[in-house]
C-alpha cells in the first residue's frame, strides 16, 4: 500500500502543481520547485511517521529520484539549440568556478581548523578539506574516493557526510527561492536566456501530455529510454564495484542526448524540454521528501559545519566577483555554481529555475569536468598542506 501511495504522491503532486500554475500566477512567480520543496520538507518533517494513513516508501522515493535525472538530462537537451554553444565560454565560467570554490576552501581550512594545532588535528582537518575539495568540484563519488586516497576515519565521514546535506540543502533553498533573482540583478544578462524568451513567446508555450502532441511526446519518452538504458549498462560496465560509474553515466546522457537533438523529428521541439521539467519537478519532491532533519545528528563537530558553510556561501561571493570582473552573464554563473556545489544531476533543476534550456549544455560541462578533475584537486591539496607542517 505504501509503495502505491509514494508513486501516486511522486507523479501526481508535481503534475497538480504544474496545472495549478496555470490558474495561479503566484505559483509561476515563486517557481513550481519552491512549492514542490516546501511540499517535500513538510511530508518530511511534519508528518508523524507510521500514522496508518500516508506513508512514503523511503526505498520507492529514493528509486523514483534517481530515476528522474537520467530521463530529464536527455529531454531536456533533446530541446536544445546546440549551435551556439561556445567552449571558450564553458571554459572560462569553469576556471572561474573552480578558482572560487578553491581558494576558499583553502582560506576556510586556516580559519576554521580546530585551536589545537597538534599534527593529529591538523592532519584530521587537512582530510576534511581534501573530501570538501572533492565534492564541491566534483561530487559524491568523488566524496568517497577521496576519504579512502586519504584515510578519514568513518566518524568524521559520517559528520562531513551530515553537515553536507544540511549545508547544500540550505544552499538549494537560496537557489531555488532567491538564485535566478539575484544573480540576474548582480551579473550582465544571457544572450541565450533572450533567444529562448523569443523563441518561446513565438511559438507558445506547450504542453506534453496534450493530445495534439502525443505521438511527439512518446518519441521523445521512448528515445530517452533507449539513451537512459545504454547510459546506464555502459557506466555498469565501467564501474569496479558493481554500482553505475556516475562520469561515464552523465557523459554518455549528454552526448547520447545531443546527437538525438539533430534528428529531424526532435529538432528543438518545446515539448520534450517541458517534459524533462516535469521530471525534474518529481526529482526535486523526491529529493525534499528525503531530507528528515529529525535523523541528523547536528551537534558532532561544528567547525566542520561551519567550514562546509564558508565554502559553499564563501565561493559564491567570490564567483559572482570574478563574473563581474570578466563580464560572465548571471545564469551561467548559477549554473556553474550549482553544477559544482550540487554536481552535474541538479543542472536541470537550475536550468527549470531559469527558464533557460540551452544553459543545460554548459552546466553539465563544467559539472563534468569537475567530476574528472575532483579527485586529483582533493588528493593533491591534502598533501600540500601536509607539506606545509
Amino acid at each position: 500500500m505504501n509503495t502505491i501511495v509514494t508513486i501516486i504522491y511522486l507523479l501526481g503532486v508535481p503534475l497538480l502543481v504544474m496545472q495549478l500554475a496555470k490558474r495561479w500566477t503566484w505559483i509561476d512567480k515563486v517557481s513550481p520547485m519552491s512549492v514542490l520543496y516546501v511540499i517535500g520538507l513538510a511530508t518530511a518533517n511534519l508528518i508523524p511517521a507510521d500514522n496508518g494513513v500516508f506513508n512514503i516508501d523511503a526505498d520507492i522515493n529514493t528509486l523514483f529520484g534517481n530515476i528522474a535525472v537520467p530521463l530529464a538530462i536527455p529531454l531536456m537537451l533533446m530541446g536544445c539549440d546546440t549551435k551556439g554553444w561556445q567552449v571558450g565560454k564553458a571554459l572560462k565560467v569553469f576556471l572561474t568556478g573552480l578558482a572560487s570554490v578553491l581558494i576558499v576552501t583553502v582560506i576556510g581550512f586556516f580559519l576554521f581548523m580546530p585551536a589545537n594545532h597538534s599534527p593529529e588535528s591538523y592532519r584530521g582537518f587537512a582530510q576534511v578539506c581534501a573530501v570538501a575539495t572533492g565534492i564541491y568540484t566534483g561530487g559524491i563519488p568523488n566524496m568517497g574516493a577521496i576519504k579512502q586516497a586519504v584515510g578519514m576515519p568513518a566518524e568524521t565521514y559520517l559528520y562531513l557526510s551530515s553537515y553536507d546535506l544540511i549545508v547544500t540543502g540550505i544552499y538549494l533553498v537560496f537557489i531555488i527561492l532567491f538564485g535566478k533573482t539575484v544573480f540576474r540583478r548582480l551579473l550582465p544578462a544571457s544572450i541565450e536566456h533572450d533567444a529562448v524568451q523569443g523563441e518561446a513567446t513565438k511559438e507558445g508555450k506547450a504542453n506534453p501530455f496534450d493530445r495534439s502532441h502525443r505521438k511527439a511526446t512518446l518519441l521523445a519518452i521512448a528515445i530517452t529510454l533507449l539513451i537512459a538504458a545504454v547510459s546506464y549498462g555502459v557506466s555498469l560496465l565501467a564501474s569496479a564495484d558493481g554500482s553505475p560509474n556516475m562520469t561515464v553515466l552523465i557523459l554518455l546522457l549528454t552526448t547520447l542526448a545531443i546527437a538525438a537533438s539533430f534528428l529531424p523529428p526532435m529538432k528543438r521541439q518545446q515539448h520534450s524540454f517541458d517534459l524533462g521539467l516535469y521530471c525534474v519537478y518529481v526529482f526535486c519532491l523526491s529529493i525534499a521528501t528525503a531530507c528528515d532533519v529529525r535523523e541528523m545528528d547536528l551537534a558532532g563537530s561544528l567547525p566542520i559545519l561551519y567550514y562546509l558553510g564558508f565554502i559553499i556561501f564563501g565561493s559564491l561571493v567570490l564567483q559572482v566577483l570574478f563574473a563581474r570582473l570578466l563580464k560572465i552573464d548571471g545564469d551561467s554563473v548559477m549554473v556553474c555554481s550549482v553544477a559544482l556545489i550540487n554536481s552535474p544531476p541538479f543542472v536541470p533543476l537550475a536550468a527549470a529555475l531559469l527558464n533557460n534550456k540551452n544553459i543545460v549544455i554548459l552546466g553539465i560541462t563544467v559539472g563534468l569536468l569537475g567530476y574528472m578533475l575532483g579527485n586529483y584537486l582533493g588528493i593533491g591539496l591534502y598533501h600540500l598542506l601536509l607539506a606545509l607542517v
